[in-house]
């Protein structure tokens, strides 16, 4: 097997773990909250209104983009919820 092949294997197998990790991230539910909460239609009125391109929201909704301080800090002005309230949101349990 040569290093190609090895290292292959060890990105597969990274991955594989990942994906059985239960994931504290919830994105959808702070993604959906906002757009209620200011009364836009989807997610491309959302990117507008937090002057976003859309692949940054979109990488969010399907966890390929955890949400940073900038995203964060322009929600909380945008929808005047609190910091606080945005990270639970982001990070609320599933039970």
């Amino acid at each position: 097997m040569n290093v190609r092949q090895k290292k292959q294997e060890l990105i597969e197998a990274m991955n594989r773990a990942r994906a059985l990790e239960p994931s504290s991230f919830v994105p959808n539910r702070l993604l959906d909250t906002l757009i209620e909460k200011m009364q836009l239609k989807n997610d491309a009125e959302l990117c507008r209104v937090l002057e976003v391109q859309p692949p940054i929201v979109s990488k969010i909704r399907h966890r390929k983009l955890a949400v940073g301080a900038t995203i964060l800090l322009r929600m909380h002005e945008k929808s005047e919820l609190s910091i606080r309230d945005l990270k639970e949101l982001a990070s609320a349990s599933m039970h």
